[in-house]
């Protein structure tokens, strides 16, 4: 996304990931029409199988195109030889499943989500849901969950179904926090695991010092948004610490979260989303002077002394 990224970049941020201590790993079909599953396969292929869990994602079909070779994708800068075709139906998880599974070159996933379901909420429901299901059932997958950009469908998942794990992106963030409400407390109380992803909204929360040529949502970040991000990145800097490392402190604070999914495009972020992890907390106070200036809001959980706890 965004730029080209060569299968050797690619295959060289997975190391960097790896060697920070990295052993699960999300994918999915639409990211780069397969382009993401093959390289993410290709780069683990020489570990042992049992040291590391992988998600894929089901409900766009990848049908092949071959007259699209010769012009980009839409969103991914990677050849258009394949289309999208929404399809949450029984056969097509089944299809969708056995796509990844060949591209991954591997026997079996940990866990497959249903991948942004409220384009088709009640075929995702009626028909995706229970076809994952029996997979789970059978062992061909290890775990279900559902993923979005909207927390309000999530919450419809986990008080519907038997999910085992939601990955709600970009809604609970140092930014923003909407999520915080009802997902996280269902997800807490039917003991459905939170994926946090998105975690720098896209970006707006990954550098020292927002510009304006962040994103948002993967798109220019609104005014608003970015005079936010930049008056919370003033207040870690007078407490001697980063945005980007209060933002991953601050996602995986909550007891509901059971791991942040961040990600990376070369070998430098991925080895400094992990030193930013491992690096001294951020005092106490950082928090408490965010929730005074109207940067957080004060019933939101923050790290315990200073550290995130996951």
């Amino acid at each position: 996304m965004y730029e080209v990224l060569s299968d050797e970049a690619a295959s060289a941020t997975v190391d960097a990931a790896w060697a920070g201590g990295v052993r699960y790993f999300d994918t999915a079909p639409h990211y780069g029409l397969g382009v993401s599953e093959r390289r993410l396969g290709a780069a683990l292929a020489g570990r042992p199988r049992a040291d590391y869990a992988i998600s894929t994602k089901v409900g766009r079909l990848l049908v092949a195109d071959p007259d699209g070779a010769g012009r980009s994708d839409d969103g991914f800068l990677v050849p258009a030889d394949h289309r999208r075709v929404w399809d949450f139906s029984a056969d097509g998880v089944r299809r969708s499943l056995e796509g990844s599974l060949h591209r991954l070159g591997v026997d079996r996933v940990d866990l497959v989500l249903l991948h942004d379901p409220e384009f088709h909420e009640q075929a995702a429901i009626d028909e995706g849901y229970p076809a994952l299901q029996d997979l789970r059932e059978q062992g061909v997958i290890g775990a279900i969950g559902a993923g979005s950009t909207q927390w309000e469908v999530l919450h419809r998942f986990v008080t519907r179904t038997d999910l085992d794990a939601v990955m709600v992106a970009g809604r609970y963030t140092l930014l923003e926090q909407p999520a915080l409400d009802a997902l996280l407390p269902a997800c807490s109380t039917r003991g459905v695991a939170v994926l946090n992803a998105g975690v720098y909204n896209s970006g707006l929360l990954a550098r020292d010092a927002p510009d304006p040529s962040s994103r948002y949502d993967y798109r220019p970040a609104p005014a608003h948004l970015l005079a936010r991000a930049q008056a919370i990145a003033a207040v870690c800097a007078r407490h001697q610490t980063t945005l980007p490392a209060a933002a991953l402190a601050f996602a995986a604070a909550h007891p509901a979260v059971a791991c942040l999914v961040v990600g990376a495009a070369t070998p430098g972020q991925a080895a400094r989303n992990a030193a930013l992890v491992a690096a001294p907390p951020a005092p106490a106070e950082l928090w408490a002077d965010l929730v005074a200036a109207g940067l957080l809001r004060p019933d939101a959980p923050v790290p315990a002394d200073g550290c995130p706890d996951g």
